[in-house]
């Protein structure tokens, strides 16, 4: 098995700290982009059964998760954190799938909360996959600095597209229509 392909069978998606205050500090171009992008992940993710983590950071300040993503993930309870890295938080070390070793990462700000997240996890000895076209930052320059960072901690720098065609291996069945549609 090619494990520098996302696996459906051994991916796991994080969505990290997509909130509805933190959410308007971003340029809105590129936010737009980043939730088009998640979700087309997150719908992925539930139509082949991927399991989904979705993070907040410090709820009661930021807000909870913007709607645009929550609607597609009705039955996950976020977790709430006030660490930047998920990893920190126990809730998020109990709801990362033991037999899933592929982390899917998504979120804000890449340059702290999904940098030291993918960090922690890479160092964890989980393969972390970073989506860069689901990550942003106020500045892009923190954002492109973090994704140096990342690929220099061993992380695998991957778009949106790759991760739902790697998921889903060939061009073929119900699974394959739905996502296809997704991306037009």
């Amino acid at each position: 098995m090619n494990m520098r392909i996302a696996n459906v069978d051994v991916s796991q998606l994080v969505i990290i700290d997509v909130q509805a205050k933190l959410c308007p500090a971003m340029q809105e171009g590129a936010m737009q982009a980043v939730l088009k992008n998640i979700n087309i992940l997150t719908q992925a993710a539930n139509l082949l059964q991927v399991p989904i983590v979705v993070t907040e950071q410090y709820p009661q300040g930021l807000g909870a998760t913007v709607l645009e993503i929550a609607q597609y993930i009705p039955h996950i309870k976020p977790i709430a954190k006030t660490a930047f890295s998920a990893c920190k938080v126990p809730a998020f070390n109990q709801q990362c799938v033991r037999d899933k070793s592929q982390l899917i990462l998504t979120g804000m700000e890449a340059h702290i909360c999904v940098l030291q997240t993918a960090i922690d996890l890479a160092q964890a000895g989980k393969q972390v996959f970073v989506v860069y076209d689901a990550i942003i930052s106020r500045n892009p320059a923190n954002k492109a600095n973090a994704i140096a960072r990342m690929r220099d901690a061993g992380c695998i720098l991957i778009n949106t597209e790759s991760v739902v065609f790697e998921w889903l291996g060939k061009a073929e069945g119900d699974a394959f229509k739905a996502i296809s549609k997704l991306i037009r």
